[in-house]
């Protein structure tokens, strides 16, 4: 059974409805995927929705069964309903039955599934559904696959790489520099670009500074909200290194800081991935940034770039070991946004993933 050439506008609204609570800050990240799943009479009416909480809770599907069969008003429109699903149907089982077997035996007659499972303990439930007769669309607007792409690119980049995905995020000048010559670094960006930061925190597992970031800025290193307040989802607050360094502050809502007694990049990120941490975002100053990219473990940098010089200071980047330009380490740019902060100057969102240093 070939898919359908498009999904219809009410499929459409259903899949963004299923990204936007598979994205609630309410659920846990870790060592899950994120999915969310909206039911659908044939009429285009929502039935029930569902998501996926957190390890060993009812996923998605079952979720949003569970939810539909707990009215008293649907009797048969679910034997012919539609799944909106964010992510392939699982067809294993692990703390939970298999979700194929769920929809299969609801009667479902058709899913529309954003993006497959890459995971190949639990892929296969396309198959499994086709071969029940169940009509089963994975064209979806570009748009909506990239989102449900993305939902989960830490969980992803674990199953493929072992380790977490490592985000390192810097502001600096014009000229490179993080600091001046006095050592001050507070704010060479805007308020735009820290607002963003804050947001950015909240999306990964974990933070991650060395213990000199922690001995001279005492970071909270928590996601607030521009009031202040914090965001519903912190990360993991960690600091790395065998240096002496004060505790992080308690923070009620963030819990007590980790500390990684190593200055093997390796050695920190097999520790986190134990943990359960998918996504790293290392906050940790040059130094740090530079021991990650001289060992090849960082798959995205974010520079801030402030459109303002300081001619002298703390470099963004510590030494790299590259001695000649034949050996640069040179950066992919995927993306360029300006972060306009109001009455004040603009600052430019780099996105970059870094290639291989050239021998």
């Amino acid at each position: 059974m070939q898919d359908a050439p498009e999904i219809d506008a009410a499929e459409t609204r259903a899949l963004r409805r299923a990204l936007e609570i598979a994205a609630d800050p309410a659920v846990p990240l870790g060592p899950n995927p994120r999915v969310g799943c909206v039911l659908l009479a044939p009429d285009g009416i929502v039935l029930a929705e569902g998501r996926h909480r957190g390890a060993g809770t009812a996923h998605a599907e079952a979720d949003a069964l569970a939810r539909a069969r707990e009215r008293s008003d649907i009797g048969a429109a679910l034997a012919s309903a539609t799944a909106v699903v964010t992510l392939e149907p699982c067809d294993h089982t692990g703390r939970t039955g298999p979700c194929t077997k769920a929809l299969i035996e609801a009667g479902i007659a058709r899913v529309v599934i954003a993006r497959r499972d890459p995971n190949p303990v639990a892929a296969g439930g396309i198959d499994r559904l086709r071969a029940a007769g169940i009509e089963v669309v994975t064209a979806v607007p570009a748009e909506l696959a990239e989102a449900a792409a993305a939902l989960n690119r830490g969980w992803e980049h674990g199953l493929a790489s072992s380790r977490p995905l490592v985000t390192a995020k810097t502001a600096l000048t014009l000229d490179g520099r993080a600091a001046a010559a006095d050592g001050t670094s507070r704010w060479i960006t805007g308020p735009a670009a820290r607002e963003e930061v804050h947001r950015l925190r909240s999306t990964c597992d974990a933070i991650l500074v060395g213990t000199g970031t922690a001995r001279i800025d005492r970071p909270t290193l928590t996601a607030r909200r521009p009031d202040g307040t914090l965001h519903p989802r912190q990360p993991l607050r960690a600091v790395m290194g065998t240096s002496a360094a004060p505790e992080l502050p308690e923070i009620d809502g963030a819990g007590a800081a980790l500390r990684l007694p190593t200055r093997d990049p390796s050695a920190a990120l097999a520790t986190l991935f134990d943990r359960g941490i998918r996504h790293v975002l290392l906050e940790g100053g040059p130094a740090l940034a530079a021991a990650f990219l001289r060992a090849g473990l960082v798959d995205e940098l974010i520079v801030h770039l402030a459109p303002t010089l300081l001619g002298a200071g703390r470099s963004g980047i510590a030494d790299l070991g590259i001695t000649t330009l034949a050996q640069r380490l040179d950066l992919e740019l995927s993306d360029v946004s300006p972060l306009p902060s109001p009455g004040g100057a603009t600052d430019l969102r780099l996105t970059l993933r870094p290639r291989t240093l050239t021998a």
